[in-house]
């Protein structure tokens, strides 16, 4: 591959054309050749001879990370380890990766396939932020309660208190929509909401049986909605004398009549359901306006005789205190009258997958909303408790005459010429911000608005629950994790419809509406809801406490602190609104559960419970090396990974008492615990150290508790010590792969050297005055780690740099990436770049697009090209040299580490690629505090195990910082979905 084509151009193939020139992108080798007087160098052979060489590497690519096919172009694969070390004269070749404007590839497509794929599939109807999240939630905040408690709360509570109250409430809310943006940030949010996001967090047990919860409290939080729409409806035609049967079966049918009008407004889509809800939000933002202007306008004699007059400095001073009454005047029977009007905040996160982007409109939408919910609060509690007096009688004659007297007056009315005495005596007063709940229609401009605002409020939020429960059933219905419930999992139409869950919906919200009566399950509702809240802050706060690399939100603005602590007083709220409400939920969630953990459905999202599990395991493991064993003990098995291996001589009866005492030693394991190194240990002996590592390399780790990643030292002395080493060394990194590990090869100045059999093992010896100081002691400050993310391996290159940014010593580095590009797409390709980190989260924002990476060495460093001469020089073979016989084995197979002229031939292009990688690492990281760059790879039968070693060498040689040669297992190690 002798072109770095970018992300555009997925593959450019080194392959010359039948005239013996090189296709486009290929090495212009002219510049090389003035290098070289002779024709015995590497750099001075013609490029006819390239042909039986290929490259199958890619460079990195939305497609490898994606599950999903994009629409007019074919999907790219990622090359598997296997692919790109094949010999291709063995093995068939893979297809070659290329970028096509055609079709998507579907395999061996039919014709009849292919016409049906000459039309785009019908776009789904997708919202944004503002309609699908920000709307929404605010309609579903807005209810009742805001039209018909809030002024009664400020008259309890005072003025002060109610914003207390108010606070409280919305840092409830605000810090599990922290949480939830936290969460919905954290890779690609599909359908199903609530259950979906602590689902794919806390894994099936608790995601289940809350999704069970939630769903069915949305269904029956459609029925609370409704009956109050119809007890408003009934009340306006008990005062106009029109009845229909009684109150009881008027509210009955006013609620099946409204109900089944909402559910032919979901059932003809989101389009009109996203509609319907704008017109409702209209509605009660012109009875909003309606009320401000109403406090505005001049107090008439009629309000005045029913305590409204206008804006006073009296009346603020007088309501702004609280003035408990009844036996729900205290602070909390205020706090649990209006907490459930600041829940409705997951109504966005329901629809998470009719959402055009979810990861930025459910954290902003559901924000913005609390926000403007609680702004909205705060201004209507201080405008009510500003204008209008907690006690009046209504009675136009009870005014204060110029004549009488002020004396005996009580109230703050008396201020203001009206004496409403009587009524507050005897505790008859019909009128006040006390007494009369309809306080807002009476101080606005046009009380028939303030009754379309209550319509508005009420069937918003029941048209909201309505969507919300069946949306969140079907997610759940298509994980199978509860029997009998997978009939209502279909979907129809292009939005993928759940017409099966909205009729359920429908025949659950109509049973309770036949009850009429919501005031013994309206508790059990908000008590859901909260349990959903609980279960949210603690997901955030679970998933950030096991510190797992796979929780990388792009929402920074969380605390997991917060998110415990809301978590808390969500289940303390729950036990002082209802205490008998919030056993039977958490009685039903722990029957739930128990039911999920007997089941064990087959599923692997990938939760912060595996994380957990796994990092108290291996805390728990790695604990044992301080604990000595004991006769008492013998049965405790204790993995190991921190490797040594101990050599023997092939010598009859096999290794040594002593050599198996050295590698065995409890030395090793205080040497690790002496200096705080949370790792395993374990000693192998062998004859050599391939040998050894191979044994390693499968035996060390207990069942999941294993090693995935083989870290390597550089040998820095291959070129003096024998072929036979360096063939050993480079067969360890082929045996890595072939046990599917990823390797990485550090380079340094010194330390980390495996030049020398006797210091083969991974990271220690026995004795520390031996071990060389390295530049990872200490911290790294305000430096760069340089990643070359030349070729995708799985994403582990990108990974590494990560983790060592989450550490204390490299926190304050900065990760800078670099990529291979073309100067003509060079902005283009940036933006590629970074759109697919951003979808991984790791928090890169500083990319640079190389496009000199392959160009030719500049002149005056063909220096390079010598050194790269000189260092395959010994592995030359003998040109004098004969076989001894036709059937005598070829020098090839006795010795596969000489480098013969057909290797060179076939693998030049690749030879001076990282030629010339040095000198861009020279160039551009030569103040970095690490380097790390995606290894090569080389393919059996085909490069030789002494030029791969070259390869490495002359793209690490001469580097001040510490060089980390990375190579995945070619598995994804990244990915930008929630599970």
């Amino acid at each position: 591959n002798s072109s770095f084509p970018g992300l555009e151009q997925s593959k450019m193939i080194f392959v010359p054309n039948e005239n013996g020139k090189a296709a486009p992108g290929a090495f212009d080798e002219s510049g090389y050749y003035q290098c070289y007087g002779d024709g015995s160098s590497v750099a001075s052979r013609g490029s006819e001879a390239l042909t039986g060489y290929e490259t199958l590497d890619a460079p990195p690519h939305y497609d490898f990370y994606a599950n999903t096919e994009a629409w007019g172009r074919r999907r790219h694969f990622r090359p598997s380890l296997y692919q790109l070390r094949a010999n291709p004269e063995d093995e068939s070749r893979p297809p070659i990766y290329e970028e096509t404007g055609g079709q998507m590839e579907r395999g061996d497509t039919s014709e009849e396939d292919e016409d049906e794929l000459k039309e785009p599939p019908p776009e789904p109807t997708r919202f944004g932020w503002v309609q699908g999240v920000m709307i929404r939630c605010m309609l579903n905040i807005w209810g009742v309660i805001l039209y018909l408690r809030l002024p009664w709360i400020t008259a309890q509570a005072g003025i002060g208190m109610t914003w207390v109250i108010i606070l409280l409430s919305s840092c409830i809310t605000g810090i599990t929509g922290l949480s939830t943006s936290a969460i919905a940030t954290n890779g690609k949010v599909k359908g199903g909401g609530t259950y979906f996001l602590i689902s794919r967090s806390l894994g099936p047990e608790l995601g289940g049986s809350i999704g069970l919860i939630f769903a069915f409290a949305n269904a029956v939080a459609v029925a609370m909605h409704t009956v109050g729409f119809a007890e408003t409806v009934a009340d306006l035609m008990r005062e106009n004398g029109a009845v229909m049967v009684d109150r009881t079966n008027d509210i009955r049918i006013i609620g099946i009549i409204t109900v089944t009008c909402l559910l032919g407004i979901s059932m003809a889509g989101m389009a009109w359901e996203s509609k319907a809800q704008i017109l409702f939000f209209v509605v009660i933002m012109v009875s909003f306006a309606s009320y401000i202007v109403g406090t505005i306008i001049p107090a008439t004699p009629e309000k005045e005789s029913k305590g409204f007059f206008s804006y006073k400095a009296g009346i603020f001073a007088a309501n702004f205190v609280p003035g408990w009454r009844g036996k729900e005047g205290s602070f909390f029977g205020m706090f649990s009258i209006f907490f459930p009007s600041a829940t409705g905040i997951l109504a966005g996160a329901n629809i998470s997958g009719d959402l055009k982007n979810p990861t930025v409109a459910i954290p902003r939408g559901t924000l913005m909303a609390i926000f403007w919910t609680t702004v909205s609060y705060l201004i209507i509690s201080a405008t009510i408790g500003s204008c209008v007096v907690r006690d009046a009688s209504g009675i136009l004659n009870d005014t204060l005459s110029s004549s009488s007297s002020s004396e005996g007056c009580i109230g703050t009315a008396c201020q203001y010429g009206w004496d409403f005495s009587e009524c507050i005596k005897n505790g008859t007063c019909a009128y006040g911000i006390s007494n009369y709940y309809q306080s807002m229609s009476m101080v606005s401009a046009f009380a028939p608005l303030i009754t379309a605002g209550i319509f508005g409020a009420t069937l918003s939020s029941a048209l909201a629950c309505l969507v919300s429960a069946p949306k969140v059933f079907q997610c759940l219905c298509k994980d199978r994790l509860y029997p009998l419930i997978g009939f209502f999992g279909k979907s129809y139409g292009k939005n993928d419809e759940p017409l099966r869950g909205y009729l359920l919906t429908y025949i659950i919200a109509a049973c309770f509406i036949l009850i009429a009566e919501l005031n013994t399950i309206a508790p059990i509702i908000s008590n859901f809801f909260l349990c959903s809240y609980c279960l949210i802050n603690f997901s955030c706060f679970h998933a950030s406490i096991t510190n797992s690399p796979g929780w990388r939100p792009s929402f920074r603005f969380y605390s997991k602190w917060l998110s415990l602590l809301c978590a808390v007083c969500c289940v303390v709220i729950m036990f002082l609104l209802t205490w008998w409400a919030a056993l039977i939920a958490f009685g039903v969630v722990l029957f739930l559960l128990g039911y999920t953990l007997y089941k064990k459905p087959e599923v692997n999202w990938g939760s912060s419970v595996q994380a957990s599990s796994y990092n108290i395991a291996l805390n728990q493991c790695v604990g044992l090396n301080n604990v000595e064993d004991h006769v008492k003990n013998y049965r405790s098995i204790t993995p190991n990974t921190c490797l040594n291996i101990g050599f023997f001589p092939h010598i009859p009866g096999g290794p040594s008492e002593s050599a198996v005492e050295n590698a065995c030693s409890e030395s090793h394991v205080k040497w690790l615990n002496q200096r705080k190194v949370k790792s395993f240990y374990r000693g192998v002996v062998a004859a050599e150290l391939r040998s050894g590592v191979n044994m390693l390399l499968q035996g060390a780790g207990l069942g999941r508790i294993k090693p995935n990643v083989l870290l390597a030292g550089f040998k820095k002395d291959w070129r003096s010590d024998t072929p036979q080493a360096t063939h050993s060394y480079i067969g360890i990194l082929h045996d890595a792969f072939d046990l599917h590990y990823g390797v990485c090869v550090l380079r340094l100045k010194e330390g980390l050297d495996v030049s020398h059999p006797s210091q083969g093992h991974a990271s220690v010896s026995i004795d520390a005055e031996l071990q060389p100081g390295t530049v990872f002691q200490k911290k790294q400050g305000k430096k760069t780690i340089d990643v070359y993310w030349l070729f995708d391996d799985g994403g582990l290159t990108l990974l590494l740099p990560y983790l060592l940014t989450r550490r204390k010593r490299w926190a304050r580095c900065k990760v800078r990436v670099f990529v291979g590009g073309e100067k003509d797409k060079k902005e283009e390709q940036k933006a590629d770049v970074l759109a697919l980190i951003k979808k991984f989260r790791l928090g890169f924002h500083d990319v640079e697009v190389v496009t000199d990476l392959y160009q030719n060495p500049q002149e005056h460093k063909c220096l390079l090209v010598h050194q790269f001469e000189n260092m395959l020089g010994r592995f030359r073979p003998n040109s004098n040299s004969k076989q001894d016989s036709d059937c005598a084995p070829s020098e090839e197979e006795q010795e596969p580490w000489m480098i013969s002229e057909h290797d060179l031939e076939r693998n030049k292009a690749k030879s001076f690629r990282h030629i010339r990688l040095n000198e861009v690492l020279q160039d551009y990281s030569r103040d970095a505090a690490l380097i790390v760059v995606t290894m090569p790879v080389g393919r059996k039968g085909v490069c030789p195990t002494t030029l791969y070693m070259a390869w490495l060498d002359i793209l690490s040689r001469d580097l001040r910082p510490p060089v980390l040669l990375v190579r995945g297992n070619q598995e994804n190690v990244l990915t930008f979905y929630c599970q």
